[in-house]
């Protein structure tokens, strides 16, 4: 099995969303951060290993057809050569609503070390050196949101227009479809991983 749609956008950017969006397509499973989460035995130190240069993509994504959000996402140049048949989708939405979104989930918990759970300190360290391997040094508002426009505009400008998609939740099922060259299912468009969601997913990496 190899991936078949990799997804170079950041988390918070409807990746959830998206990722069941390509099950339902046919192209699942799709890794996502959530994997890494409920396999966090095998997921984290394979990650732990791309982090210090020795990723072993074949290992970490074996049995999964696409790829979505972080950690993925942080390693997206990579993949797209790696898996030259890929299709590359970079899942978007406005700069100040993903920074509102992000600032109030992922970087509440994860820029937060007094508040990691013991047992989840592993996955905890795994994510922030994801998060420094996107975002740099970039910390304050203006930084990441200037670090997220930089970032779309290189994958942009790195990706062949006939291999990217830009999507976001709201564009739904067409856009997504045609790209893959799928039929449109019937059904809206998943909608999913609010903030409310996003805690809940949180306990299971508590409970790691």
């Amino acid at each position: 099995m190899t991936l078949k749609a990799i997804s170079a956008g950041y988390g918070r950017t409807g990746t959830m969303s998206l990722k069941l969006a390509l099950e339902q397509l046919g192209l699942g499973p799709c890794h996502h951060m959530i994997e890494v989460i409920e396999n966090g035995e095998k997921q984290v130190p394979l990650w732990n290993d791309a982090l210090s240069g020795k990723p072993d993509f074949d290992a970490i994504y074996q049995g999964y057809s696409s790829a979505v959000d972080w950690p993925s996402a942080a390693f997206w140049k990579e993949l797209a050569d790696y898996y030259p048949d890929a299709k590359i989708i970079l899942s978007s939405r406005s700069a100040e609503s993903w920074y509102s979104s992000i600032s109030e989930t992922i970087l509440a918990t994860v820029w937060a070390p007094e508040t990691w759970p013991p047992q989840a300190t592993e996955w905890f360290t795994m994510v922030s050196k994801v998060l420094e391997r996107s975002f740099g040094a970039a910390k304050t508002k203006d930084e990441l949101i200037a670090n997220f426009l930089a970032h779309e505009a290189e994958v942009k400008a790195a990706i062949p227009a006939d291999r990217l998609l830009v999507h976001s939740a709201k564009d739904g099922w067409d856009p997504l479809c045609a790209f893959l060259g799928v039929p449109v299912p019937d059904g809206d468009y998943p909608r999913t991983n609010s903030k409310e969601e996003f805690f809940q997913h949180m306990t299971k990496a508590d409970d790691m």
